[in-house]
């Protein structure tokens, strides 16, 4: 039987052999892979309206021409796909191939210009000295920023799906960082976007979308459908012959497609499937986001809270209203308006809340109980009695909540994009930017931004990290600075009516960033020191550079990425839906604090 001239197989980064144990798996993947509509392997009908599209994924005879993409759950970073391709076989064709009944992808070229196939790798030397706007003159370091991200660009079947998460010529051993990251491409899709380059972003949409699990995996365990790989590699090897988009592009014709459509539907049923937990919030472990080892978040952080809420307006959005996704439509409202009750209550401190919870009586178990969670006053910290600032007018959500345990260090991206998203009120999320403008040292300092404060430091860093030799005090995730932050940190200063905030740390961040060849990010207290394990030439802290400076050259275009506070979400109170006999609800004083 001939091979098929694109294959893709999926492999572990850790310890492989814990999971393929049979050695001719590796050495002759295809005996292993089959079609992905076989044994009807489709999404089930299920409650909330997902049926079994035929439409999405035509029947095929030929096993080695329609390949499912394998998928093992695992930590970020613990997962990738390597791809194969062959010269002369485009992405449309691949698409088709793999079982996608879909349009074909066009890729776009300038008439009259035989160098157009290299606008996106930048070679077209009026493309690399234009900026997005006209009349905007480029300096020194975007140029090179924009140099950079074009030479990171991977292409698969000579159509550019994605970025390289880092691209240091100097670096002998790469590790996993040579490959697309599904997260660390998002501020390069934004890059491209804010310039008018949507076909790189439309291909890595659309690739992601096949790299779906739709099959089992490994053993006889299967993982949910939706789920994703963290990443993936294109790898061009000859074979023996015969062997965020429709807002800021206006085509909304991709998100309109039926496998589009599916695949958004396969995710938010993963996502809102019933289980064990009890709180609107999703239950994840230790090492499940950007910070991707152990560091004591296990429970409900913040940061993955933020971005469900911010995937569920985002679906609410694209989802396709019809008989099939009503009540999909309908679990996805419940549960954004009981997220949002969820945090803006309980999440939330400033100094007459943490003066509260010091107060607070144990074990109090009644419909009326002011200590819901049971948290101990202990927990306070005295780092927190000190940092938090005097009045109302400062505040912040604490990293994480769950029964008996209150997170109170201060996680950057989960506040930032629930100012994004408005998961926090509009006073709230004016109060968090007030936070960091009062702690501008202990937050921005000389490298914009911390991703968490404070430190883990002497014996809670040997517990909680396993005395982790890369997370240690001050360094990497343990209070470590990361520039990619920089274009979330613009985009809620810019909603919040803020900018010359966004401005005064890109600014601070462009004078170094270049000079220290865009690492990955920055150690010690203040940010002063390159990480010690820092890749240099990181595609995230360049692309979140170049997309913070479009933003903030236009901030229009900032209104395409994010949400204002939804009204409609406030007037569905889930205790009116439950016959729990619950005898007050404070959605009512939820609700009053928008009235600003």
């Amino acid at each position: 039987m001939r091979p098929s001239k694109c294959i893709r197989l999926a492999f572990t980064r850790i310890s492989p052999s814990k999971y393929i144990r049979d050695t001719a798996f590796r050495s002759c993947p295809s005996r292993f892979l089959s079609c992905r509509n076989q044994n009807n392997n489709l999404p089930n009908p299920d409650t909330n309206g997902i049926n079994n599209t035929t439409n999405a994924v035509p029947s095929s005879t030929d096993r080695q021409n329609s390949v499912a993409a394998r998928v093992v759950s695992e930590a970020s970073r613990s997962l990738s796909f390597s791809t194969t391709c062959t010269n002369g076989t485009t992405l449309d064709q691949i698409i088709a191939k793999n079982g996608f009944n879909v349009k074909p992808l066009t890729v776009e070229r300038l008439k009259g210009d035989e160098k157009a196939k290299e606008v996106i790798n930048g070679n077209d030397d009026k493309t690399a000295s234009k900026d997005g706007f006209e009349g905007t003159k480029k300096n020194e370091v975007e140029e090179e920023a924009w140099r950079l991200l074009r030479e990171s660009v991977v292409k698969y079947c000579d159509s550019p799906v994605g970025t390289m998460a880092a691209n240091d010529p100097t670096d002998t051993a790469p590790l996993n960082y040579d490959q697309v990251f599904i997260r660390d491409f998002i501020p390069s899709g934004l890059a491209f976007l804010l310039k008018g380059e949507s076909e790189i972003v439309r291909n890595f949409l659309l690739h992601t979308l096949q790299l779906q699990s739709w099959e089992k995996t490994v053993d006889c365990y299967s993982p949910g459908q939706g789920l994703m790989p963290a990443s993936f590699k294109v790898r061009t090897l000859p074979l023996e012959e015969d062997k965020a988009y429709g807002k800021i592009t206006g085509d909304y014709s991709l998100q309109e497609r039926i496998d589009v459509q599916t695949g958004i539907k396969m995710i938010a049923n993963l996502c809102l499937s019933d289980g064990f937990d009890m709180f609107p919030t999703l239950l994840v472990t230790d090492g499940s986001c950007m910070i991707d080892r152990r560091m004591g978040i296990h429970g409900h952080p913040l940061e993955i809270q933020a971005l469900f809420y911010s995937a569920l307006r985002s679906s609410r959005e694209m989802l396709t209203v019809n008989d099939s996704s009503k009540n999909l439509m309908k679990t996805i409202n419940n549960r954004l308006s009981a997220l949002s009750f969820h945090i803006r209550e309980n999440y939330w401190v400033d100094k007459s809340k943490i003066n509260e919870i010091y107060r607070y009586k144990t074990e109090e178990y009644s419909m009326d109980a002011t200590n819901k969670f049971n948290i101990y006053p202990e927990q306070v910290s005295p780092w927190l009695m000190d940092w938090i600032p005097e009045g109302p007018r400062s505040g912040f959500l604490v990293g994480n909540l769950t029964p008996g345990h209150m997170d109170f260090r201060f996680f950057t991206l989960g506040n930032l994009w629930s100012i994004i998203s408005s998961l926090g009120t509009p006073r709230q999320n004016q109060a968090i930017l007030n936070l960091i403008e009062e702690r501008w040292d202990d937050i921005i300092g000389h490298m914009p931004l911390k991703i968490c404060y404070p430190a883990l430091e002497s014996s809670e860093w040997h517990i909680i990290t396993g005395s982790d030799p890369k997370n240690t005090p001050w360094s990497y995730h343990n209070g470590g600075s990361w520039p990619t932050l920089l274009w979330q940190f613009t985009l809620a200063c810019i909603k919040m009516g803020k900018p010359e905030l966004a401005e005064k740390a890109v600014t601070l961040a462009g004078e170094r960033l270049q000079a220290d060849r865009w690492p990955e990010y920055y150690d010690t207290r203040d940010g002063k020191f390159i990480g010690k394990k820092s890749r240099l030439y990181q595609t995230w802290t360049i692309a979140g550079f170049l997309t913070s400076k479009q933003l903030l050259q236009n901030h229009e275009l900032a209104s395409s990425l994010f949400w204002e506070e939804d009204l409609e979400l406030l007037e569905t109170c889930v205790c009116a839906l439950t016959k729990s006999g619950r005898k007050k609800c404070s959605r009512a004083a939820a609700k009053s604090q928008i009235l600003i």
